[in-house]
């Protein structure tokens, strides 16, 4: 997915940027548990730019796949990285010190319902968005490639 000339662009947000600083110079030793909460960093393809972006979220396991909510706290728009990872699904994972490449896909609607109940006992404010947003929020499901 990415040559070693490509510059990863971090999050504009402040306190995401911050996060992800902390824990990509920590090898997640600081960042991983953020409040609390399990965290990855994902770097997806910029759908319109092309250009690398990376950002931390809150992520829950299902066997050998990782999960993440698309919630972008109950906005009416899906987060940039959801849209850029249905544009471009091979995306970059770093979880605490290990880096792997994963295929990003969202969940089938006969398979959410148990995954969203995975995701919501790890952060229950998904059902709060959820109850207040117009769209149905996705689960992304991340499969890591094996070379």
């Amino acid at each position: 997915m990415t040559a070693p000339e490509d510059e990863i662009f971090d999050s504009p947000t402040p306190w995401v940027a911050d996060h992800i600083r902390a824990y990509v110079e920590t090898d997640g030793a600081q960042g991983h548990l953020y409040q609390g909460w399990p965290t990855l960093l994902l770097t997806t393809r910029g759908r319109r730019s092309g250009r690398l972006r990376r950002t931390a979220l809150i992520y829950g396991r299902d066997e050998d796949r990782y999960l993440l909510v698309a919630s972008n706290a109950g906005a009416a728009q899906p987060p940039a990285w959801y849209l850029n990872l249905t544009a471009h699904p091979q995306v970059t994972v770093q979880l605490g010190a290990d880096t792997f490449t994963a295929q990003a896909r969202t969940a089938a609607p006969h398979e959410k319902p148990s995954l969203w109940a995975r995701m919501t006992s790890i952060f229950p404010l998904y059902d709060s968005y959820q109850a207040t947003s117009e769209r149905d929020i996705p689960v992304v499901v991340l499969d890591p490639l094996t070379t």
